[in-house]
């Protein structure tokens, strides 16, 4: 039972390590779980992760499969190990053979990536407040516009109108006068054909 005091006694020297332990990974969990900790760590997250995706397209994944080829491992990992360090190794050669120095692919990732973002964040009351504004604007600029292209249409219909039903007419006239001319030239035809008949 002398053994069983002995380790069940504690040291003030225990007992401060253990405060100070405590101490520690309370700090550790209170900044773990704060807010602004957290929107930190996500845009220093997003923020490699768009180094990572540029320097693979603008050329630098060369230098990454090389550092990968090269790596620090001893040959001491299993064999799980060496197979994602090879498939770590082939995609970052495969990306690299792909996109390195294509600028206009790198553009286009960024572009896509900045409207992605762009639909995923919701707008905010001021770029709401900034649409709305706009288009009341447009509206009240707008309208004379469309009022005033209306009448012109109406009026290009209207002129059209009367210049296609003076076309249509020159065309009936016109049309009749070549059935005429056909039916006088055909009557003088057959007036030749007929004087020439009996004389020959």
């Amino acid at each position: 039972m002398g053994q069983n005091a002995e380790e069940l006694s504690t040291t003030p020297a225990d007992i401060e390590a253990t405060r100070a332990d405590l101490s520690r990974n309370l700090d550790e969990l209170t900044d773990k779980v704060s807010p602004q900790r957290v929107v930190e760590r996500r845009k220093e997250a997003a923020k490699s992760s768009l180094a990572s995706v540029r320097d693979k397209v603008m050329g630098s994944a060369q230098d990454a499969k090389a550092s990968l080829g090269s790596g620090s491992g001893s040959g001491s990992g299993s064999g799980a190990a060496g197979s994602v360090k090879d498939s770590a190794q082939a995609a970052a050669g495969t990306v690299g053979s792909a996109t390195a120095g294509h600028p206009l692919t790198a553009g286009l990732v960024a572009f896509g990536a900045g409207m992605l973002v762009s639909a995923l964040l919701p707008a905010s009351k001021q770029e709401t407040e900034a649409a709305r504004n706009v288009v009341d604007a447009a509206k009240e600029h707008g309208q004379p516009l469309v009022d005033e292209a209306k009448s012109v249409g109406q009026e290009m219909g209207q002129e059209l109108g009367e210049s296609a039903a003076q076309a249509a007419q020159q065309v009936r006239t016109q049309a009749q006068d070549s059935v005429e001319n056909v039916k006088q030239e055909g009557q003088s035809s057959v007036d030749q054909v007929k004087d020439q008949a009996p004389s020959s």
